[in-house]
């Protein structure tokens, strides 16, 4: 069974009170507070907000004495917890409670509420104790702020010649944000914390940067396989961390690229593929609380399928186990792809792929939903947003590179995908169309769009748009996703990413689309964040401008050269056509001694106020290893 929290709604965000209880600085005093509650003897509890099973979920109250359950809000009478009915906490004179324990960061306003109800001499309890440091806090004036709690987990590792490096920007000065640095603390494979400290991030939009390897060496470290928490304090505007993860090595056959935005765990992901010939893939499990993942807690099955095979092991608090899916799933062949019954212990988790010819690769599952339903409105859409629902991705040139597109189920009410890909030339014209038909959940189909494409694309490449085949099936909820793979001919390195569809580049709204990444929808703007990989790797970028139906004929794009400092350095014009794409090097736009005089950690900032566009980004070696994964705006 899932942790009973609620991490996420969609339309709202995340929740921070969530973030608040499992802070890493919260765990301890957390756990003084049970400790405290047990020595207390007969234990009134008091929840006013509906939030007690959530603390219970990771700091067990089983051997605490309860002596009744208060509540405030009349709807909630009756709810259980520990075998207890709750009661109006106007009943809360008649307890014999030696001590109260009220469930909230706001102990004063709950005193002020119901101070006089409170049995004499009772002891009273409340969350207060696992408040973080003043200093620690955006909006001190309202601690469950979510800006309080702009947190994520980062999988870091420095071992066996394999490092690991997160960069960012701060974005959060574009909000106003003056004062802004982040809080860290690394954990090791056992979750044991390895080293704490804080980096500012002093220059307004100047880039956020933590290496693997300068962090071993800064404290000393052993080789290390783990996870690094980072709380962005100071922030404005933006509750969300936002990061590029590009893995390198020592030596040739290691370097991907990653990325992530979301910070909250959920019950299912989905998108893990099964191992082809010659491959082990490995799935990361990190416990992002502080508290153990039980055996039997986390399972991995095949999709469309009835069985879950789950780990019989348990995993410690912020601790980091390696489960190849050949232990779980020994029959699972590519492309068969997996589902992850993660139970809410689980910050989106990495998957790496070690293949035969000693390359390896790093990419992570999507969310799976649970909330969404087939909706016959989709079908309809086409009236007014033409194609409606886009995928788009690069199909790199067939020349050199090997193009394979799998779609995959990402929520359960997804029976079916009804799904057709239609392939563009760089310059926008549609130069085939393959229908999938209305792919049953279990069954999986590896498209090889460079194939399809029938060397129709040339140097430049191009790329594909998946849209919902309403010809085939009725079957759609807008959460259309797909895994791109893309391997290198020559080299036979692989890279690989994966992503969701979005209703692009129209006037008309439709719940929540065209997504912007600021304001309210429409998103017709474009604001994109593309990290410079050092030298001697080679920055890449593809972007695409997906159109549903009809919109500006070309866009007006601009590519601006940052220093790490936040400064402009230089800026480029480029203009793409509707339903075209630019596959570019960083190099033909900026020449050398341009990139050389911005100094290290420079990115570019890609910006268009015209149209949105949707772009991958990678890093490229000479000897034919490189990552590549969607980008992220802000």
């Amino acid at each position: 069974m899932p942790l009973a929290i609620e991490t996420f709604k969609n339309g709202v965000g995340g929740s921070s009170l969530y973030k608040a209880l499992t802070h890493p600085l919260a765990a301890g005093a957390a756990r003084e507070l049970v400790a405290r509650l047990e020595a207390a003897g007969a234990v009134a509890l008091y929840d006013p907000d509906n939030v007690i099973s959530a603390f219970d979920a990771f700091y067990p109250l089983t051997d605490v004495k309860i002596a009744g359950l208060y509540v405030q809000n009349v709807t909630h009478l009756g709810a259980r917890f520990a075998g207890h009915a709750a009661r109006p906490v106007t009943a809360l004179p008649q307890s014999k409670c030696r001590a109260l324990f009220i469930a909230s960061f706001d102990e004063a306003r709950a005193l002020r509420q119901i101070g006089h109800l409170i049995p004499d001499g009772a002891q009273v309890f409340s969350f207060e104790s696992l408040k973080l440091p003043a200093d620690m806090l955006s909006e001190p004036a309202r601690y469950l702020s979510t800006l309080n709690f702009a947190t994520n987990f980062v999988f870091f590792r420095d071992a066996g010649g394999h490092h690991t490096r997160l960069v960012s920007a701060n974005y959060w000065t574009r909000y106003g944000a003056k004062d802004v640095h982040v809080w860290c603390r690394l954990f090791d494979a056992r979750g044991r914390e390895l080293a704490t400290w804080t980096q500012n991030c002093p220059d307004p939009e100047g880039s956020l940067v933590i290496d693997s390897a300068e962090v071993r060496a800064r404290f000393r470290l052993p080789e290390f396989t783990g996870q690094l928490f980072v709380h962005v304090i100071g922030t404005a505007g933006h509750d969300v961390v936002k990061y590029a993860l590009d893995t390198y090595g020592d030596g040739p056959g290691v370097l991907s690229q990653t990325h992530d935005a979301n910070s909250w765990p959920s019950d299912l992901y989905a998108g893990l593929p099964a191992p082809d010939v010659g491959e082990e893939v490995v799935l990361w499990v990190q416990n992002s609380h502080p508290s153990p993942i039980a055996a039997g807690e986390i399972g991995l099955g095949l999709m469309g399928g009835n069985h879950v095979a789950y780990l019989d092991d348990t995993i410690g608090p912020f601790a980091t186990r390696r489960l190849g899916v050949a232990e779980l799933l020994p029959e699972a062949r590519w492309p068969a792809q997996i589902e992850i019954h993660a139970g809410k212990h689980i910050v989106r988790p990495r998957y790496e792929v070690f293949a035969a010819n000693g390359r390896s690769r790093i990419s992570h599952p999507n969310v799976e939903r649970d909330d969404l339903k087939s909706d016959p409105a989709i079908a309809g859409l086409g009236a007014y947003f033409g194609k409606g629902f886009i995928l788009p991705a690069p199909v790199l040139p067939p020349a050199r590179y090997r193009s394979v597109m799998l779609p995959t189920p990402m929520s359960t009410a997804q029976t079916h995908l009804p799904v057709k890909a239609l392939i563009y030339q760089s310059s926008g014209a549609l130069v085939a169309e393959e229908r999938l038909g209305n792919l049953p959940r279990g069954e999986s189909v590896a498209l090889d769009l460079s194939r399809i494409a029938g060397g129709k694309l040339y140097e430049a490449g191009g790329h594909v748009e998946l849209v919902y085949d309403f010809d085939a099936g009725e079957v759609a909820d807008g959460w259309l996703h797909a895994l791109f793979r893309y391997t290198d001919l020559r080299s036979g390195h692989v890279a690989e990413t994966s992503f969701g569809a979005h209703i692009f580049n129209s006037p008309l709204v439709w719940r929540g689309e065209p997504q912007s990444y600021s304001g309210s929808p429409p998103g017709l703007s474009t604001r994109l964040f593309l990290r410079l990989a050092p030298a001697p790797l080679e920055t890449i970028c593809h972007l695409t401008y997906p159109v549903s139906d009809a919109w500006h004929r070309e866009s007006t794009t601009h590519f601006i050269l940052m220093s790490g400092r936040g400064r402009e350095v230089a800026r480029r014009a480029v203009n793409i056509p509707a339903s075209g794409s630019l596959l570019w090097r960083v190099s033909e736009y900026f020449d050398a001694a341009t990139l050389k005089a911005v100094g290290p950690y420079s990115y570019v900032i890609i910006r268009d106020e015209t149209c949105r566009l949707f772009g991958y980004q990678g890093a490229f070696a000479a000897d034919g290893s490189f990552g590549f994964d969607h980008m992220f705006g802000f």
